[in-house]
């Protein structure tokens, strides 16, 4: 019988040759922007330079809208996630302009040059794109980091917003019940880089099981949005960039101060941003208006447009001309 000392060397061995196996099987390089816009910027998506940053972006509608719809995604999201409530809005007849675009360091628009995510860049962007637009007041919504960014921009230009819309909105410091786990590798300082290189597709497909209330409502099509999105090049190092530049809580104040009509949407079975955080902005925002979604998760607006979509249709009917 061989002895240890005999056997290590191949145990070794075999080891190593079993994570380059492993290595090999989960290595996805980057995706240039050309391969991807076939398949995720069909018509009517179109590209803005903003200052040198690439912003992939939608907007349909009559442009006389005189407060047009600006919709904002979720970290590792995309501008696809309102496809449902633009569709519902249309066959419901609302005659509304929407906007959706994909965040610097998300979906097509790609890395920001000087790998700046921190709110205050993302606020910049918007107030840029707003005049871009010639646009002088919006309806603005926002779902997670979005919801976080459209009450910051909400509060610190308040002449520029009608009303918002929070869906499982961030912004309050806290510990989630459950994190998905591309979110919670990208904080850890060693594992964070080599996901620059490596992306198994079923980490995308747990992730957004994690998020869904219904996890059997992730379907391949959705998962391949993702998984192919996020290899976009630039969008892992960003990713990396993002959660090192978070500062969770810091502008709460500033939530505090808002005074305009604000409907809350929240997914009852949110693991990530517990409904208890809704009665937070419920709260902290005054007259605000809170409806729990039953049965979703943190990303109501994708899991079931229609749902979700229902109590905007009467909160837009509420807002005065």
């Amino acid at each position: 019988m061989p002895k240890l000392s005999e056997l290590l060397p191949r145990l070794i061995g075999v080891a190593l040759l079993l994570s380059a196996l492993g290595f090999a099987a989960t290595k996805a390089p980057d995706r240039p922007l050309e391969s991807l816009v076939g398949r995720w910027a069909l018509p009517p998506s179109e590209f803005l330079d903003l200052n040198g940053q690439l912003l992939h972006i939608r907007d349909v509608g009559p442009r006389e809208d005189p407060a047009p719809l600006l919709l904002l995604h979720g970290t590792s999201s995309s501008l696809h996630t309102w496809q449902g409530w633009i569709d519902g809005l249309q066959k419901a007849g609302e005659p509304r302009r929407i906007i959706t675009l994909d965040l610097p360091g998300f979906g097509l628009s790609g890395p920001q040059a000087e790998g700046d995510y921190s709110n205050a860049a993302y606020l910049r962007l918007l107030e840029t794109l707003l005049k871009r637009l010639g646009l002088q007041q919006v309806v603005l919504g926002g779902n997670s980091l979005g919801g976080e960014l459209a009450w910051e921009f909400a509060a610190s230009h308040p002449q520029n917003v009608k009303a918002l819309i929070l869906v499982d909105a961030a912004g309050y410091a806290l510990a989630p019940d459950a994190m998905p786990l591309g979110f919670q590798l990208a904080r850890l300082p060693l594992l964070s880089h080599m996901g620059d290189y490596l992306l198994p597709r079923a980490l995308v497909e747990r992730s957004l099981h994690s998020v869904y209330g219904e996890p059997s409502r992730v379907s391949p099509e959705l998962v391949d949005r993702y998984f192919e999105l996020t290899l976009r090049s630039g969008n892992r190092p960003a990713l990396r960039q993002r959660f090192a530049q978070m500062q969770p809580g810091a502008h709460i104040d500033q939530l505090r101060q808002l005074r305009l009509p604000t409907l809350i949407l929240w997914g009852e079975k949110d693991r990530l941003i517990p409904p208890s955080v809704a009665q937070d902005f419920a709260r902290d925002i005054s007259g605000s208006r809170l409806v729990m979604l039953a049965g979703l998760g943190h990303v109501p607006q994708e899991e079931d447009p229609a749902a979700s979509l229902a109590p905007v249709l009467d909160f837009l009917h509420t807002l005065k001309p």
